[in-house]
């Protein structure tokens, strides 16, 4: 049985708290195969992952290796980036929500190492095999509203790869992986919310999806470059086709 439930007690992060002693006290008690769910905003603030609020564009800049798309509006512009991380969205995820005044905060430096962080010292002090899923809220291409996705992840399968098995007719699946580590934390953030001020779920009875350590961490889900059919934004493919007109024709 599937069940999903945010943790109460967890209070305002500070950088450089203990986040799993702070995670594991508001928990209480965990079993084999639960599945930890944590808002990216609070490993950053635990990070010290902050910069002041007049520097955000100038942070978001130096979070981008890649514009994809970019629109200006009546507040400014829009920036849809890929970070170092190989994450793709807006504002390479320079947030000032749930941060304190005067702030911005920056996505975790590492966010598989900061799950894989958190995993190692929640199953030390419980004893058993547990999960951590480090999540952030993104956009979606054709699609209005945003929804939570896994950007960091330990001790998990964060993709099940359904090829060469039969779907319930019989028919032979030849393309299907389900990323289930997005699935758990957009299930998760049913629960937790994002003005509740309870930033971490438990995902319990998914023991199945749930392993060794040294499992491929969230960078897993992202697409190679090489496979990206939509890697740039209308007006920026325009411009490198017509930049690369130009050094052909010369």
């Amino acid at each position: 049985m599937l069940s999903v439930f945010a943790l109460d007690g967890i209070p305002e992060i500070q950088a450089g708290d203990d986040l799993a002693r702070i995670i594991g006290d508001a928990a209480g008690d965990l079993v084999a195969g639960d599945i930890l769910v944590v808002t990216s905003k609070i490993v950053s603030k635990a990070e010290g992952r902050f910069v002041q609020a007049d520097d955000r564009e100038e942070a978001i800049t130096a979070e981008t290796v890649r514009v994809v798309a970019s629109k200006e509006h009546p507040g400014g512009v829009t920036r849809i980036v890929e970070t170092r991380h190989g994450l793709v969205l807006a504002a390479a995820g320079v947030d000032a929500s749930n941060a304190p005044d005067g702030v911005v905060l920056l996505l975790p430096e590492d966010p598989d190492a900061s799950a894989h962080a958190l995993a190692v010292a929640l199953r030390q002090r419980f004893g058993v095999d547990l999960g951590v899923v480090v999540t952030d809220t993104l956009g979606r291409p054709w699609r209005e509203g945003q929804t939570d996705v896994a950007i960091g992840a330990a001790g998990i399968r964060v993709l099940d790869d359904l090829r060469g098995t039969n779907d319930t007719g019989g028919r032979r699946l030849d393309a299907t992986i389900a990323a289930v580590a997005d699935e758990i934390a957009a299930a998760a953030d049913l629960v937790k919310g994002k003005t509740s001020g309870r930033p971490v779920a438990v995902v319990r009875g998914l023991t199945t999806l749930v392993g060794p350590l040294d499992l491929p961490g969230a960078s897993a889900i992202i697409r190679p470059a090489s496979e990206d059919m939509f890697r740039l934004g209308t007006a920026e493919a325009w411009d490198e086709g017509y930049r690369a007109g130009l050094e052909a024709r010369d």
